[in-house]
Parts: structure tokens; C-alpha cells; sequence
């Protein structure tokens, strides 16, 4: 037994010296150097949520400080009656200023997409950076910033019938100014259509895959180009989802920055809400039933 016992403890005694001698090799082993162009994890992450709070607190004081008087009359924007269809609706004046309204009200629009959105899609762009990571890809930063450059591109490129909507719209009233009760009905109405359309099995299929950004496409990571093409589909579905809650912001002011806060709130909250769909019905109802209290006074009802 005595034998036996100095065996077991021989035995115990040369596994816990090899563990200590396999634990000193891997310690001792040197780190494996970072290729060109590839950070860190940790230091990835971190750059990245560096960058979007930089991004969203520049475009929001962009946005503020394109919404005041001074700025909007720069941009060409021409103020038309308290709650119509845009309250700050771009209006070119001939054939020379066309150009650089357009250009000013697709710089504008991007920059306010930017602050809009930056709060609802950045926790989705970091939930897609840690499934990419989970494959084994090392370029996070090159296919983020791929797939959200085409996610705003989408939203630019959707300014555009905004622009012309509303230079239609600020003519008609240059033409027809006895407007205000015409446009204070349109207003209800839009809010009213919108507030529908939130309700509908269309907005939750859209709103479930602008939950989920992998949702939109089915390939994951592989290059630049596919990450491109994800965020063009992902930024479709998303002016789709929110193509209710854009139309309450062009019917109460495009322009208005309590409107705007609204809006981002609400779009926020459908998106990373964890019911979503009982969220976007919620604002749906309200909508709804603003419309109707608009309608009413404006018919002369209340």
C-alpha cells in the first residue's frame, strides 16, 4: 500500500509539473502580430462606438443648426402655413436655383437621416459586427462601414421625390394662397392614412427585418461588395417601415425639431423595443386618433 500510495503521488506530482510547464510555454509564446490594416477586438469595438457617437453628435448639431430661421431662408426653404403638408418645403425659383436648392435640401436631409437614425440603427450595426466576428472575419470596420455608408445612400437617394414633393407643394401654395384649411385637412388625413398603415401585417414585415439587419439578406460576411448590398436591401426595408412615420413628419414639418425628436423616439422605440410590433400599433393609435382630432377642428366640428 505504501508503494502504491508513493506511486499515486509521483503520478499527481509530474501532471501538476507538466501543466505548469505547458501553461509557462503558452505564456511565453509571443502574441501573434496584427496584419496591415487589422486592430484588435477590443480596440475595434471600441473605435467603432467612438465613431458613431461622433457621427450622431455632429449631424444632430448640423441638423439644429440648419433649423433655424436664418439657415432654412439660406437653404432656399420658404415657410408655408403652421401644420401644412411641409411647413419648411424647399421652393426653387427658376431654372438657375434648382440645382443648388436640390443640393442643399439633399445635404440637409442626409445630415438630419444621420441624427434621425443614428440612435436605432448603431445597435443593430453592432449586433451585425459581432455575428460577422463569430464567423472568423477581421475586416469588421471595413464591412460596417460599407454596409452603412449603403444604408445611408438609400436615404439620400429617397430625398430626392421629397425634394420634388415638396417644391410641387410649395408652389401650389404660391399659387393658391387660401390654402391653410386645404392643408390643415391634409394634415389630419396624412396622419390619419399613417397611423392605419402602422397597423397592418405590411409595416410588421418590414419593421421585422429592420430589427435584425441579417434578416434582410442571406449572406453574412465574405467582402465589401455583398456588406454594400446588404445595407442597400437593409436601408430599402427600413424606408418602407418607416414610410408612416416620414409622412407624419412631412405632414406636421420636416423642419420642426420637436416633430423631429418625435419621430426619432418613436423609430427607436419600434426598433429595439422588445415588442416591437406592439410598439409601432401604439403609435399607430396615436397617430390615428391626432388625425381625427385634426380633421375635426379643421371641418369645424371641435
Amino acid at each position: 500500500r505504501d508503494a502504491t500510495s508513493r506511486g499515486s503521488g509521483g503520478s499527481v506530482t509530474m501532471s501538476t509539473a507538466n501543466a505548469e510547464r505547458r501553461v509557462h510555454a503558452v505564456m511565453q509564446q509571443p502574441r501573434r502580430k496584427l496584419a496591415p490594416g487589422e486592430t484588435s477586438g477590443s480596440a475595434s469595438h471600441t473605435a467603432f462606438l467612438v465613431a458613431c457617437a461622433l457621427l450622431f453628435a455632429i449631424a444632430a448639431a448640423a441638423t439644429v443648426a440648419m433649423t433655424d430661421g436664418r439657415s432654412m431662408r439660406a437653404m432656399g426653404a420658404m415657410p408655408m402655413s403652421p401644420g401644412g403638408p411641409m411647413s419648411m418645403a424647399p421652393s426653387p425659383m427658376s431654372a438657375q436655383m434648382w440645382a443648388a436648392a436640390a443640393a442643399s435640401f439633399t445635404g440637409g436631409w442626409a445630415v438630419m437621416m444621420i441624427a434621425m437614425m443614428m440612435p436605432s440603427v448603431a445597435p443593430l450595426l453592432w449586433r451585425y459586427r459581432r455575428d460577422v466576428q463569430g464567423t472568423g472575419e477581421t475586416r469588421l470596420d471595413t464591412l460596417t462601414t460599407a454596409l452603412g455608408a449603403a444604408y445611408i445612400s438609400s436615404w439620400i437617394a429617397f430625398g430626392l421625390p421629397i425634394f420634388l414633393l415638396g417644391a410641387a407643394l410649395a408652389r401650389v401654395a404660391i399659387l393658391l394662397p387660401a390654402t391653410a384649411r386645404a392643408a390643415s385637412i391634409a394634415t389630419g388625413a396624412v396622419l390619419a392614412i399613417a397611423g392605419t398603415v402602422q397597423l397592418t401585417t405590411w409595416k410588421g414585415r418590414h419593421l421585422r427585418c429592420c430589427r435584425d439587419v441579417l434578416s434582410c439578406g442571406r449572406a453574412l460576411a465574405g467582402d465589401a461588395a455583398t456588406a454594400w448590398r446588404l445595407g442597400l436591401r437593409y436601408g430599402l426595408h427600413c424606408i418602407q417601415c418607416c414610410a408612416p412615420l416620414t409622412a407624419i413628419l412631412l405632414a406636421l414639418g420636416v423642419m420642426d425639431r420637436r416633430v423631429m425628436v418625435i419621430i426619432t423616439l418613436a423609430i427607436t422605440a419600434e426598433r429595439l423595443a422588445p415588442n416591437g410590433a406592439r410598439v409601432a400599433r401604439a403609435i399607430g393609435a396615436v397617430a390615428i386618433a391626432s388625425g381625427l382630432v385634426v380633421l375635426a377642428r379643421a371641418s369645424g366640428l371641435a
